[in-house]
């Protein structure tokens, strides 16, 4: 049957637009008559035709300190969604990554539905998380709660399902495919720099103002290094105008380079070189076939915990696809900007080594399946 309405909740700005598109690819199978949306978003939702409740993606949070100290404000936007539910009684309550939020939210809707048995009150929505929580990273054992919490699962990454099926096969996950690879359209076929041509640095530091205010002291110096060595153009890459307001005042920049917001498909497509935060963007640059250097740094706090949690030996996503190293990894203590240069250098420097590392890259985005990632999660969602 039909569903009428859908509860969604989104997070983050990327969540956000993965939403959208999810809601956009609900809307084309269910047609002109398709549910109502409701729920958490931002502006990419809305435009999509979400009624949005409030908004959780105008705050990221970066690390535990970061969600304590927003703890009210989620608690909040929780207690509201959870009485929006309970009145309006959607037929589909999607979380949208957001894992931390989302699962304990699909577990207090599964103790109220509980509680609201019998013929005239028999509500049972279909409870979907569309991105596995990286349970696969730390804490592996909030994986065995989701079979009572969710119907389904949708995967983005490629090896989930398998390790569902071996940590806990109660959960029901269907791999999608990546939404990047929607976003950028077919892979781009390899640069080829004219003879004496100047090769191009791209530089993506990140978009939050906790990671511009400790990546950018140290990828800076290092682009200059680059530049000074090479000759290379260099491109500084923001999401958002708003961006560039987190970027540390007191550095020298190198010469000649230019900010560019947004466009960061036309960057890459350019780029020969980059050096990145270990986030989503690593993913886009294997998508291009750029060779990058990633790196990391956080709080002191938030490092210690993370290096006692984390069982996964890489950050950046490229890598853990691969299962080895096809991007260096430069992180806290180890991400300063002489070895960010060297680590860059040692690829627009040497013609052998480039190749080599985008023939890698080549191979990781040949893992992140076929075009179509939101309509096939549309499909999984209706199909029950």
């Amino acid at each position: 049957m039909k569903p009428s309405s859908i509860l969604l909740i989104a997070g983050e700005p990327s969540g956000d637009q993965l939403a959208a598109e999810l809601v956009r690819a609900l809307q084309l199978q269910t047609g002109p008559s398709h549910p109502r949306f409701f729920g958490a978003g931002g502006p990419a939702m809305e435009a999509a035709g979400v009624e949005i409740l409030c908004d959780l993606t105008a705050h990221s949070v970066i690390g535990p300190a970061d969600a304590l100290r927003q703890l009210s404000r989620f608690r909040k936007a929780f207690g509201e969604l959870l009485e929006a539910a309970r009145e309006r009684t959607p037929d589909i309550i999607i979380g949208v990554d957001f894992g931390a939020f989302n699962l304990r939210f699909q577990k207090a809707i599964t103790a109220m539905a509980q509680e609201r048995p019998g013929p005239f009150h028999n509500w049972r929505p279909r409870r979907v998380q569309f991105v596995s929580p990286q349970v696969w990273a730390s804490r592996a054992g909030r994986a065995q709660e989701m079979p009572r919490i969710l119907d389904r699962l949708l995967s983005i990454l490629p090896f989930e399902k398998d390790w569902y099926a071996r940590n806990a096969p109660g959960v029901r996950v269907d791999f999608v495919g990546h939404p990047l690879v929607d976003r950028h359209g077919p892979p781009p076929s390899s640069r080829i720099r004219a003879v004496g041509e100047r090769p191009h640095l791209v530089l993506l530091p990140g978009s939050r103002a906790g990671e511009l205010r400790r990546h950018w002291p140290v990828v800076c110096p290092a682009a200059q290094k680059v530049v000074q060595q090479t000759g290379a153009r260099c491109t500084l890459v923001l999401p958002h105008e708003a961006a560039r307001a987190g970027l540390p005042s007191g550095i020298s920049w190198p010469t000649e380079m230019t900010i560019q917001i947004g466009g960061l498909s036309e960057a890459l497509a350019d780029a020969d070189v980059a050096i990145a935060s270990t986030g989503t963007v690593t993913l886009e640059c294997a998508w291009f076939a750029v060779p990058t250097v990633a790196l990391y740094k956080t709080s002191w706090s938030t490092y210690q915990i993370g290096k006692r949690i984390i069982q996964v030996p890489y950050l950046a996503m490229p890598n853990l696809l691969a299962g080895k190293a096809v991007m260096p990894e430069l992180i806290q203590e180890a991400a300063t900007s002489d070895a960010l240069a060297e680590a860059a250098l040692a690829l627009l420097t040497q013609p052998v080594a480039l190749a080599a590392a985008r023939e890698e890259l080549v191979r990781v985005r040949q893992l992140l399946g076929p075009p179509g990632a939101a309509i096939r999660a549309a499909e999984a969602i209706l199909a029950d």
